[in-house]
């Protein structure tokens, strides 16, 4: 069988059985081993030596198969090339270049292929035990190689012998013992006679003819140690008269184990020292007798007497003829021992290894300073009290996770000693083992926030069910969870060469202690990165022995600190620290003066980044290099994100001056002017700062936070946390160390592009606790300082005008001769190109300049090379997505760089090599092209967790893809991005990298949010649709709907794109894509309605320029139109905690639209026609004409009214019980017109009176209605048509301005209902009718139309006589307006009207706890509130309210979420405060003394913790009764 054009790893078992026969080996293996189904995969990466001794393969076969096998594995360059991305060969070619230009290397550049790929066949290398020393912990690898047996090179040194004994083993006990005291006595006696110490080693590999090599570690079965002890008897034989000195110089048989992995039996090493000392051999020649077993005799024999030597490896007698000249070599001999003894000893106590400096460039991969560019892992076992005072140095190392093998170390080990300093999340092994993705588990386990405390055996304090464990029970139930953690952390959360794993020995080791070194090993490919620190050396060789088995002892020693006290590590350690170990922190307090911030606080509020009094006070400046503060200097410049360090030194004149621009003298007296006690409002003060990208703004904001941090306190907030933590941690933060909770320094929070809803979040939180903590409401206590990218700053100013900055990148003529100054003394330091930033900054980002420059970079660029790819797709990136970039690891990879770093890697030695960080740093910018090197900025580990590379600027960004469209365009440069295998498939950053190019396609611009317009599609595709073609937009979503694995949302968005391009059957079947897929969303449901919708609509639009209309001519319309209302009524089903289903507007369009289209039909055209119409569509009456065209419809168009109908309630229901505002999410969603999403209660209102103008053709436009001839049917269409049919409709009459106009709608909707009420209504006839006069009196008080409120609860009775009819939730409503009591205190109300009220408002909270489905309370929309008034005036709605809350939208909205609506002194004229109390944590209010009712707090009203009385501003919603305001009562 042809196996030669097959790749190795795909041969099967023919293939394989081929290649044997070609290489020579015999018939009857190659059958042995075809039985054993060895394919390509198993021959490469399972055949072993051993394995094939077990199939019975002879020595010389194994070593012929082994060796040919060996040459299959060499790479072959033109088979190993990677899949082409996008460029096929040239791509290939490409990293060929940039690997070969990469001139950082010198030697090592010349290093073979062999030399770098380690066979995986290759025997690891093993070291002697250390001459005449009783290591109780030594042990051998079973396979490792021994160097060869040597001669005597000094007399000190000694030699070396092996015997294997292979067979001898194999013997019985009296026969071993002979053959191991012969082999043993032939070769002390050489060495004594040539005064050299000596080894030989038994169960080792010597000269035989076997498949094993020489030196290799066998071992031997023993089944009695004494055996050997007991052969060394015959030493009196073999010795007759010196006998004596030979027991002297004859040590004792060392058993030593030989680990084997696979292998359950256990073989050992036998070593016997030989040690002459000068003083017992002085001037004697020894000769030996040879014992031999005389098998016939079977007794012990004897040799005759004969001297040895030693001639190099070998141990031969000394002839008659050498004798003489031997003796008289004997003085010489002795003089030499008894030289190299004395030199010895005067070696051993000179010679000292510098653990100092081996310890600094193991922790610091060579620099002369720790900083938190690297994470440390710690593996430990148990501390003793001593070596816990010796660990200063772990409190300020960047700690990632702990290790610990202690179950006590969170009682009194070392968690118990770091949690004083910090704090740390504990966890267990099983916490690794996760299922959901990184970023979940990263965010659960708070990962980069906190050191992660991980006990691998149990805790002794935990009464949960991880408990400490013996060995084989941890190895057994433990041991997979450790591998998958250390798998989790090594290959999906840290990237090589960012982490160093510290093993710290303190006490005995144990198994699982080495484990973790062994997992640890093979996930970091090798040694590189983990070190050793142990004070004791027996713990060292006990770690060593067990160890060996992954690393050899010579690179053990390499990476281990050994002998060294604890107590000295420590001051070695802080010695280098850029962190002080006396580290004070300090936070303003109220009095003027500091108090101390314990770290282990600081840590405790892990949700904010606290900015304190003495922010990088205890850096070590001195430890700092010149170098580094150039470097976090440029970084700033170049277009980094400043840091406290920046401004630190700074202050300290060790770098040049921050500019201050315009804006933070704005904010600085926004703030001056809050700090005064007399011009505060509410203790929650918004400032937000609205700049363009790249202007300055987050400077701006952290320098305003850096120059307050002496006079408030200070913090940036992390948004991974949710904002109940954010206030949490805020609210710690203000009142720490604080006696006087009412003069507590305000907390300035730094919000940096976070969406509203966070922002809404945070304050209503802050809020909340304000009002618990019974702080007076004039008091400031927060400030949220919430800094936002726009791309028009002065539009966002207008909203909140008064609390708002914006900053541009026009300069005032101020700050532009700062920037030009600026700019020109920074040119003297650095390099123009690495400023770029602030020089484009000094031109206020001119387009022509911004132009030229771009122009001047990309000359002479290589469009071919892989740099100018990656430039393009960073490019692409930062021009369309907020904060996006891409990590360096991707980058590496992209160009190619991966293998070669690798290589790089293995070449590297410890601890010479430390070069090895520079060298990735500058192979990286070596790899660039000059370009890039100019356009990029690499942020930040702390930024992004991983390096990551960015353009300088997004204006660069776009300028870049707008000079090199004409070299491709960016649907081309997006094209190929998608196709990117490399990119997609590399591990480290792929969770954000993956989200930034899906946002590329999915993600819409929001005025809201900033941005100059409302996107219809993501900024990439509207530009790739209206600029270059449609088709290429299409086929960039199919690519990217392939590339997401079918994501939902990108196939909806191809949807969305084909329909608006009225392509609707592919519309219709990425539609259907979309909704097949996960998750079931709401909107990705609505799509497919919205594509019938669309289809419909255009069809809609062609029937009508017919002239006459048939019913056959419809029918295809009919149909779309039918399939639409479906697929929205499919989606409709759907729960999901959105604001209004969108599917119900999309069923209520196309209804409407299709009863507009129905009276064009010929049939129906007439006014008879019409009534025919009417006819069909509510009777059971079927036209002729219509009967076999719409044979498929009649059902579907007979339910038309009730289904239009019952959408319009469901939205009714919805507007009614909940604000009219979306999530960011549902904006980024919604495919809904403007008028929906923004004033649906007015498009309800239209749609409404369309639907009922159209079921009311009997009554004509100008013809009154006489309520007693008009049909029910035809005047409950008429009050339809004018708002008056639904609570939603007849309530939002009120939000006109001119009261008179919706008085005198209501008055025409009341004089359309019967005289006789109670006989002639039905339930919600009459709900509607008692709700037109509620509103009735809030629109006009004096109307001759309006009911007394007696008169209105007589009606009413119906709602609550009727005990076992039930009612919509609108009854219960109504009767919670009518009945509540006028008078909670003092007068004890009707016990009838208190029940009723109580009944009602209960059911109420029934009914919301099962609709309410929209995320949290601060959406419940109130609709009334209690007024002082009399009778239906008590009832003051929210319009009349609003009126007295002036400003902007986003400011009257603050001043209801601020409570500042309260103060007005119209509205507590108005309103009236009800009096209540709190029960835990609930709050109610008594309206009998058997009646409580409920209460719902909102916005600032949240409860005190404690049972108090209170009062508040009472509101009616469709939830209940809800409380704004809270107030303790006095």
């Amino acid at each position: 069988m042809d196996y030669s054009s097959i790749p190795c790893s795909d041969w099967n078992e023919n293939h394989v059985s081929s290649w044997l026969q070609v290489i020579g080996i015999k018939p009857e293996h190659i059958q042995k081993l075809e039985k054993e189904e060895v394919t390509g995969p198993v021959l490469l990466h399972v055949v072993t030596k051993s394995y094939l001794k077990e199939l019975g393969l002879g020595g010389g076969q194994i070593q012929l198969l082994l060796s040919k096998r060996d040459e299959l594995l060499q790479p072959d360059k033109s088979k190993t090339k990677k899949k082409p991305c996008f460029d096929g060969e040239q791509r290939e070619e490409a990293k060929q270049e940039i690997v070969s230009s990469s001139d950082v290397i010198s030697h090592e550049q010349n290093l073979s292929t062999s030399d770098i790929l380690e066979s995986t066949v290759c025997l690891p290398q093993s070291r002697f035990r250390k001459f005449n020393d009783n290591d109780g912990h030594f042990s051998y690898i079973k396979h490792a190689i021994l160097p060869p047996e040597t001669g005597i090179d000094n007399l000190i040194t000694p030699c070396h012998e092996y015997k294997s004994l292979e067979i001898a083993c194999k013997l019985e006990p009296r026969k071993l013992k002979i053959k191991f005291a012969s082999e043993v006595i032939r070769f002390a006696c050489a060495c004594m006679n040539m005064r050299a110490n000596g080894t030989i080693h038994f169960g080792v590999m010597d000269k035989t003819k076997t498949s094993y090599k020489h030196g290799e570690i066998i071992g031997i079965p023993i089944e009695d140690k004494e055996d050997f002890e007991d052969a060394l008897d015959y030493i009196e034989n073999c010795f007759p008269t010196q006998h004596s000195d030979a027991r002297k110089c004859i040590k004792p048989p060392k058993l030593i184990p030989v680990i084997d992995k696979d292998s359950q039996s256990q073989n050992w090493i036998v070593e016997v020292d030989v040690v002459p000392m000068v003083n017992v051999v002085r001037g004697k020649l020894y000769g030996a007798r040879i014992p031999k077993f005389n098998e016939k005799a079977n007794k012990v024999e004897y040799e005759q007497k004969a001297y040895y030597q030693r001639v190099g490896p070998n141990t031969p007698r000394v002839t008659e003829d050498e004798l003489v000249s031997f003796i008289q070599a004997l003085k010489d001999l002795d003089q030499k021992r008894e030289w190299e003894e004395n030199n010895q000893n005067q070696i051993q106590t000179h010679f000292k290894e510098d653990l100092g400096r081996k310890l600094l460039v193991l922790l610091t991969h060579g620099k002369k300073y720790m900083d938190k560019t690297l994470r440390y892992i710690i593996v430990s076992n148990r501390f003793d009290e001593e070596n816990l005072q010796n660990i200063k140095f772990l409190a300020h190392m960047n700690i990632f996770s702990v290790f610990d093998y202690d179950p006590d170390s969170k009682l009194s080990g070392l968690c118990h000693n770091y949690q004083e300093h910090h704090a740390v999340n504990l966890h267990f092994l099983r916490d690794y083992d996760h299922r959901e993705s990184t970023a979940d588990l990263i965010k659960k386990l708070q990962l980069y926030d906190r050191t992660s405390w991980i006990f691998c055996n149990g805790r002794n304090d935990y009464i949960g069910s991880e408990c400490p464990c013996d060995e084989k029970t941890w190895i057994k139930n433990k041991k997979k969870l450790l591998k998958r953690a250390i798998s989790v952390i090594c290959n999906e959360i840290l990237p090589k060469r960012s982490f160093v794993v510290l093993f710290i020995l303190t006490s005995d080791v144990e198994q699982p202690l080495v484990d973790t070194f062994h997992e640890f090993y093979a996930e970091m490919s090798g040694h590189e990165d983990i070190f050793i620190i142990s004070e004791s050396r027996e713990n060292y060789k006990k770690w060593s022995s067990l160890a060996q088995v992954s690393c050899s002892m010579d690179v053990l020693e390499q990476i281990s600190i050994v002998g060294m006290p604890m107590s000295h590590v420590d001051a070695t350690i802080q010695s280098i620290q850029l962190t002080s170990v006396q580290a004070t922190r300090r936070l303003p307090v109220s009095n003027n003066g500091v108090c101390f911030l314990k770290p282990v606080d600081e840590d405790s509020m892990l949700s904010l980044d606290v900015v304190r009094v003495d922010q990088c006070d205890e850096t070590n400046v001195n430890v700092m290099e010149q170098e580094q503060i150039h470097k976090i200097e440029q970084y700033f410049y170049q277009g980094g994100k400043i840091d406290w360090m920046n401004l630190w030194l700074a202050d300290r004149n060790q770098c040049g001056e921050v500019i201050k621009r315009d804006a933070y003298a704005e904010i600085n007296k926004i703030l001056e002017d809050l700090e005064r006690t007399d011009s505060l409002k509410r203790s929650i003060e918004n400032i937000n700062i609205y700049h363009q990208p790249g202007s300055g703004g987050s400077t701006v904001a952290r320098q305003i936070l850096w120059n307050w941090r002496t006079k408030m306190r200070c913090a940036v907030v992390k948004q991974s946390y949710q904002a109940a933590t954010v206030c949490e941690h805020a609210v710690k933060l203000w009142n720490y160390e604080e006696v006087d909770k009412n003069a507590c320094l305000p907390v300035l929070l730094l919000l940096e592009d976070c969406n509203v809803d966070y922002q809404d979040d945070i304050r209503r939180e802050l809020s909340n606790a304000v009002t618990t903590m019974k702080i007076s409401s004039s008091k400031l206590c927060f400030i949220i300082l919430c800094c936002k990218r726009s791309l028009d700053p002065e539009r966002m100013c207008k909203t909140l005008p008064l609390r708002t900055v914006g900053v541009t990148h026009k300069l005032s003529p101020a700050e532009k001769k700062l920037f030009s100054k600026k700019a020109e003394s920074l040119k003297l330091k650095f390099e123009a190109e690495f400023i770029l930033t602030l020089v484009l900054m000094s031109e206020e980002f001119e387009q022509s300049y911004v132009t030229d420059c771009v122009k001047n970079l990309l000359k002479e660029i290589d469009h071919s090379s892989l740099q100018t790819h990656l430039i393009k797709f960073v490019a692409l990136l930062n021009s369309h997505i907020e904060n996006s970039y891409l990590s360096v690891s991707h980058c590496e990879a992209f160009l190619g760089l991966g293998i070669h770093l690798d290589k790089l890697d293995k070449m590297a030695k410890r601890p010479e090599s430390t070069w090895m960080d520079e060298v990735r740093h500058q192979t990286f910018e070596n790899s660039l092209s000059e370009q890039a090197r100019f356009f990029f900025i690499q942020l930040k580990s702390s930024e992004t967790h991983i390096s990551s590379v960015r353009i300088i600027h997004h204006l660069i960004a776009k300028e870049i893809l707008k000079q090199l469209s004409s070299y491709q365009s960016q649907s081309e440069i997006a094209m190929s991005l998608l196709k990117d295998k490399v990119l997609f498939d590399h591990r480290f950053g792929r969770d954000d990298f993956r989200k930034f190019v899906r946002d590329l396609f999915i993600k819409r611009t929001k005025k809201s949010k900033g941005d100059p317009k409302n996107s219809w599609f993501s900024p990439l595709i509207e530009h790739v649709s209206e600029t270059e073609d449609l088709e290429k937009a299409i086929d960039l979503l199919t690519v990217a709907c392939t590339r997401f694995d079918e994501d939902a949302f990108v196939a909806q968005q191809l949807a969305r794109l084909l329909y608006e391009n009225k392509r609707f059957e592919e519309a219709e079947i990425w539609a259907k894509r979309a909704k097949s897929r996960p998750p079931q969303h709401t909107y990705i449901l609505d799509t497919l309605g919205q594509v019938y919708k669309k289809w419909f609509y255009d069809k809609y639009e062609d029937i009508n320029k017919k002239n006459a209309i048939h019913p056959v001519d419809v029918t295809d319309i009919i149909d779309t139109a039918l399939k639409g209302i479906t697929a929205f009524r499919e989606s409709e089903k759907f729960s999901q905690a959105v604001y209004v289903n969108n599917s119900y507007f999309g069923e209520v369009d196309i209804g409407c639209r299709l009863l507009d289209l129905l009276p064009f039909v010929d049939v129906f055209a007439t006014k008879e026609g019409k009534r025919k119409l009417m006819d069909y569509l509510l009777a059971d009456y079927i036209p002729e004409e219509v009967q076999k065209p719409w044979q498929m419809f009649h059902g579907l168009l007979k339910g038309l009214k009730n289904s239009i109908r019952n959408a319009l309630e469901r939205i009714c229901e919805d507007l009614a019980r909940f604000q009219n505002y979306s999530s960011e999410e549902e904006e980024e969603l919604d495919e809904g017109e403007p008028d929906k999403v923004n004033n649906p209660r007015k498009w309800l209102l239209r749609k409404s009176s369309v639907y009922a103008k159209f079921f009311s053709i009997d009554i004509q436009e100008d013809e009154a209605v006489d309520t007693k001839t008009v049909s029910p049917f035809m005047r409950h269409m008429k009050i339809f048509q004018l708002g008056g049919w639904n609570v939603t409709t007849i309530l939002y009459l009120l939000s006109d301005n001119k009261k008179h106009r919706a008085g005198a709608k209501l008055e025409e909707i009341i004089s359309l209902y019967p005289t006789d009420l109670k006989k002639d209504l039905d339930q919600t006839e009459l709900i509607n009718f008692i709700f037109c006069q509620i509103a009735l009196s809030c629109a006009s008080p004096g109307s001759g139309k309006l009911l007394s409120i007696e008169i209105l609860q007589d009606l009413s009775k119906r709602f609550y006589s009727e005990k076992r009819t039930a009612l919509p939730e609108t009854a219960y409503f109504l009767l919670s307006l009518l009945f509540w009591p006028e008078d909670s205190m003092g007068k004890m109300p009707s016990s009838t009207r208190s029940d009723i009220c109580t009944k009602a408002i209960n059911q109420l909270h029934r009914y919301s706890e099962v609709k309410s489905t929209a995320s949290g309370k601060g959406r419940i929309f109130t609709h009334f509130l209690l007024g002082k008034a009399q009778g239906l005036n008590k009832i003051v709605h929210k319009t009349t309210i609003e009126k007295f809350c002036m400003g902007t939208l986003s400011e009257r909205r603050l001043k209801w979420q601020g409570g500042e609506v309260w103060m007005n002194p119209d509205v507590v004229r108005l309103l009236k405060r009800v009096t209540g109390y709190t029960e835990n944590g609930n709050l109610f209010v008594r309206v009998s003394d058997q009646r409580n009712i409920r209460v719902i707090p909102l916005f600032s009203a949240s409860l005190p913790n404690s049972n108090e009385n209170v009062t508040f501003y009472l509101g009616f919603s469709l939830h209940g009764v809800v409380a704004f305001d809270i107030k303790v009562a006095e």
